[in-house]
């Protein structure tokens, strides 16, 4: 079945493949010969009417990458802890670009932030933190970092079919040619890092050209950030973490049981889990999150603002970095504010 957008042809839904068949880059290559790989252009074929001939073509060009499978085995929010993991994102060269970068795109900050309700600083520190303000988008192609997870990285194959299959159909959907889009290692891309199907679900086009540009046109990047955080559940003004105190009985269980907020202040109370600061009311729900820090082990109370951050990425370091990021960008801001109207009196 197929996707439709005003008087796009079936034509030009399938010109990046045809361009491939046209101009003889098919050949046999590693992955088109595989059985898994050719069931996998068989399912297309099947589920999504491309023909099974343009997919093994594309594959063919589909290089599996070391690199890649290495990458994805040392993430930093494996390999570090918190102490060294923040030290990456939380300097004042990332905190002084996010200032620049809000400076740059204040008006559509301003607009995207009213539209979809999400506060200025929060997008542009998720911007920031995945691609310091759109400086290193990746340069993998997307193409090679999918197949190669997709075929060839067994602990989370399902997941990169479907992100390959997903991409598949965004070349279809885009006009776009699959062989030169470029991201990470992990195939996501752009400003903000969207996974095909993130950018399938909630890819914006915020300034109404008729093409939700996550590449190269900030505003639709901008927007697209904005839109996932609504689309999952971000309360504007509403806390995202708090750090906590903890008795020295405190109930060890209530650590590592995910992300999303479970019990409410007054029911963590008597487990021995208390926020340090006031004013958050009892019946507030949150998650007790523990990390390594400078000076020994830390406690901290999520929000349901701090698990829709989890869900751009499934880590409690991600999420705390994103969020002290969006503080400092903040604060810094305001202080540039300040100046520059002190200087123009």
């Amino acid at each position: 079945m197929f996707r439709t957008s005003g008087l796009v042809s079936l034509t030009r839904r399938f010109a990046p493949f045809l361009w491939l068949v046209a101009s003889g880059m098919v050949h046999a290559g590693e992955y088109d010969q595989r059985e898994d790989v050719q069931a996998f252009a068989q399912e297309m074929q099947e589920r999504h009417g491309f023909k099974k001939a343009d997919v093994l073509a594309v594959l063919a060009q589909a290089e599996k990458k070391q690199n890649i499978l290495d990458a994805i085995a040392r993430p930093a929010e494996k390999a570090k802890p918190w102490k060294e993991y923040r030290k990456i994102f939380i300097t004042d060269a990332r905190i002084e670009g996010g200032v620049d970068f809000w400076l740059t795109h204040e008006d559509t900050l301003k607009s995207v932030s009213e539209r979809y309700q999400v506060e200025p600083e929060m997008i542009v520190a998720i911007i920031g933190v995945e691609t310091s303000y759109g400086k290193n988008t990746g340069s993998y192609r997307v193409i090679d970092a999918l197949s190669t997870l997709a075929f060839d990285y067994p602990p989370r194959s399902p997941f990169f079919r479907q992100e390959l299959q997903n991409f598949l159909l965004l070349a279809r959907e885009q006009n776009q040619n699959p062989l030169t889009l470029t991201g990470s290692y992990a195939g996501a891309m752009g400003y903000g890092q969207f996974m095909p199907s993130s950018y399938r679900h909630y890819a914006a086009d915020f300034n109404s050209d008729g093409f939700a540009d996550i590449w190269k046109n900030t505003s639709d990047a901008i927007a697209s950030v904005a839109n996932y955080f609504k689309a999952h559940g971000w309360k504007q003004g509403e806390p995202v973490l708090a750090r906590a105190n903890i008795s020295p009985e405190f109930d060890t269980s209530l650590l590592g049981s995910g992300f999303k907020p479970q019990y409410s202040l007054l029911e963590l109370a008597p487990r021995g889990v208390a926020p340090v600061v006031g004013g958050l009311g009892t019946s507030r729900k949150a998650v007790l999150i523990s990390q390594e820090g400078d000076y020994g082990t830390e406690y901290w109370l999520g929000f349901d603002n701090f698990y829709t951050i989890t869900r751009y990425n499934n880590s409690s370091m991600y999420a705390m970095a994103a969020h002290q990021l969006a503080d400092a960008i903040k604060s810094q801001h305001e202080l540039r504010q300040k100046q520059a109207a002190a200087a123009a009196r």
